[in-house]
């Protein structure tokens, strides 16, 4: 599954541990996300979109 997690992360101007504080994971996990090696749980998918400002579905694509 495709997502824009990093291109958000960059443009708040966050590192990936910055980000991994604030939703309460570990950088290893953004990378992993970002790199799209791992699908994030429904909840922290939901995290991620309220800390965006965005819905699950603006944030990830389904190929």
């Amino acid at each position: 599954m495709r997502n824009d997690l990093r291109q958000l992360r960059v443009a708040k101007g966050l590192s990936q541990q910055e980000l991994g504080q604030v939703l309460g994971v570990s950088r290893q996990t953004i990378n992993a996300i970002e790199q799209c090696r791992y699908d994030p749980s429904l909840p922290l998918a939901i995290r991620m979109a309220r800390y965006f400002a965005k819905t699950v579905e603006e944030i990830f694509h389904v190929d």
